[in-house]
């Protein structure tokens, strides 16, 4: 009986269910990590594709009728355009995007440039100076590459075109002209302001500017709608890339005046960069008129007191000493 009780009881715990095991748990989506912001170039508003880092280099570039048409102004982010002595106007192409395989020619330091350039805290490369110039870059303001000490070294003369205006250099000669001097190649870039919404006013397909009555003094900026931005021309001559005959393309122009002095016997100009003033401001196919003021050595427009922002892309800043030269339609 004890052994049927055992057997029994024996035979029970045998056939006892195994306790059932507990559900899996579900797994819960997960949501998708962020994406990183896509970054953008601090001048021009464009998505990156190269180095956000790359240090701003600025360049004087010849504008006298025999320099034209002249190499790497496309690929330059900013470009101030400025008088320098008479009606002729000189570029300071700026480059933190884009790289030019070559740029010029390269033509003299003014110290008004100076300024503009340490705006972007940007290399700067020049050929020749003026004395007020010389004596800025000679003291260290400004780390600097001048093609008096270089020339046929890092600068190149090109065969066809005659001196002045057969000075030329490369990037990769920038770049080995930087680290020969010690100079930092990557900076962190200050972006410019941008604008999302759409430029309001009125509309001007072709604006004029005519810095004398002598044609290859007078400039235009043309409205192409198919490029958002405005193609250039000197002297009824369309602005164009002398090594790839890529057109200057601008998505936005603009024209401020400033005092202008002459100050010496060359004809060399004093030009007032800090007291602001009137302008206008032209973004996609509309001129607005605007206040410019000097932020941190950039000249940027503003309206009503506050500021205006650029459209992403390319932009042309020319200094006029007066809005009176100016005319649309």
């Amino acid at each position: 009986m004890g052994c049927m009780v055992l057997l029994l009881g024996g035979c029970t715990a045998q056939s006892e269910p195994k306790p059932a095991k507990p559900p899996a748990q579900e797994r819960l989506p997960q949501p998708p990590a962020e994406e990183k912001e896509k970054e953008t170039f601090p001048l021009t508003g464009l998505p990156a594709e190269g180095d956000v880092h790359q240090r701003v280099v600025g360049v004087m570039v010849n504008n006298h009728p025999k320099a034209r048409p002249q190499s790497g102004l496309s690929k330059a982010d900013i470009v101030y355009e400025v008088l320098a002595e008479g009606d002729i106007t000189r570029f300071l192409a700026l480059y933190q995007s884009e790289q030019p395989e070559r740029v010029g020619p390269v033509r003299s330091a003014r110290d008004y440039y100076i300024d503009l350039s340490e705006g972007y805290n940007a290399i700067y490369v020049c050929h020749g100076w003026s004395p007020e110039a010389k004596a800025r870059l000679e003291q260290g303001e400004t780390d600097y590459l001048n093609g008096l000490f270089y020339d046929g070294t890092l600068f190149k003369r090109v065969s066809f075109r005659k001196a002045p205006h057969n000075s030329y250099i490369t990037f990769a000669n920038i770049e080995k002209g930087a680290e020969q001097n010690g100079y930092a190649w990557t900076d962190d870039v200050a972006p410019l302001p941008f604008r999302a919404d759409k430029p309001s006013g009125e509309k001007a397909g072709t604006v004029r500017i005519a810095y004398s009555h002598r044609s290859y003094a007078q400039v235009e900026y043309r409205y192409a709608p198919e490029r958002h931005g405005y193609y250039r021309y000197s002297g009824g001559e369309q602005t164009v890339d002398y090594d790839t005959r890529d057109p200057v393309v601008a998505q936005n122009v603009m024209i401020i005046a400033a005092r202008h002095q002459v100050i010496d016997s060359h004809g060399r100009r004093d030009v007032d960069l800090t007291s602001g003033g009137q302008g206008y401001l032209l973004q996609n196919g509309i001129i607005q008129p605007i206040e410019w003021k000097n932020v941190d050595g950039r000249l940027l427009p503003y309206r009503d007191g506050a500021p205006v922002g650029f459209v992403p892309g390319k932009t042309w800043i020319n200094i006029v000493p007066e809005l009176a030269i100016v005319q649309w339609r």
